[in-house]
Formats: structure tokens, C-alpha cells, sequence
């Protein structure tokens, strides 16, 4: 089974930043992809950043240039280093790793990031 663990969620005031971690208990390199995604109260989970199969990084248009993820294969974590907090941010933010040859999907049980303004 496998693990996914956030951290280094919080309260900040907009204009801060806040780094999350994602710790998997296994290899993730055995992942075709891994990113985050939020959900905010009332509102649908949406994509964040992510890893893709090829390798490649995709994001959403409302962080561009102030959310950057990466990942460190030799510590099993991937990272979104979150710049210019917006009070829109706030909301869960959850960590996903997909393997394709088994068509799964693992959820961590995600972080909350407030941004008050």
C-alpha cells in the first residue's frame, strides 16, 4: 500500500509563502506522475502542478509564475514551493502519484493552506 504524507501547510498572510512537502513511502520513481491538486470548500478538486509520464511539468494558468513544483528522487518527495499567496489559494492541498500499468491513483490525505488577507 502505498503512502502519500503533506506537510508544510498553514495560516500566511497574501504575499507570503509556504513550501509543501510530499513524502512517499516508496520509490517514486515507480510513478509515471505526480503532482498536486486543491480543493477548496464548495468548489471542484483541481490541478495545481504535476509531473507528467513525459517528464515534463504542467501547471494552471492561476499559478503560473508564483507556484513551482520539484521533486527529489533520492529523499521519495516531491515539493510545490508556493511564492505571492493569494487569499484565492486557500484550500486543501493534496498530493497524487498515478502508475499507468495498473491504472492507480494514490491520495495523500492533504494539507490545508490558508491565505488571509
Amino acid at each position: 500500500q502505498v503512502q502519500l504524507v503533506e506537510s508544510g501547510g498553514g495560516l500566511v498572510q497574501a504575499g507570503g509563502s509556504l513550501r509543501l512537502s510530499c513524502a512517499a513511502s516508496r520509490s517514486i520513481f515507480s510513478f509515471n506522475a505526480m503532482g498536486w491538486y486543491r480543493q477548496a470548500p464548495g468548489k471542484q478538486r483541481e490541478l495545481v502542478a504535476r509531473f507528467t509520464s513525459g517528464g515534463t511539468t504542467i501547471s494552471a494558468d492561476s499559478v503560473k509564475g508564483r507556484f513551482a513544483i520539484s521533486r527529489d528522487n533520492a529523499k521519495n518527495t516531491l515539493y510545490l514551493q508556493m511564492n505571492s499567496l493569494k487569499p484565492e489559494d486557500t484550500a486543501v492541498y493534496l498530493c497524487n502519484a498515478a502508475e499507468l500499468w495498473s491504472a492507480k491513483n494514490y491520495w495523500g490525505q492533504g494539507t490545508q493552506v490558508t491565505v488571509s488577507s
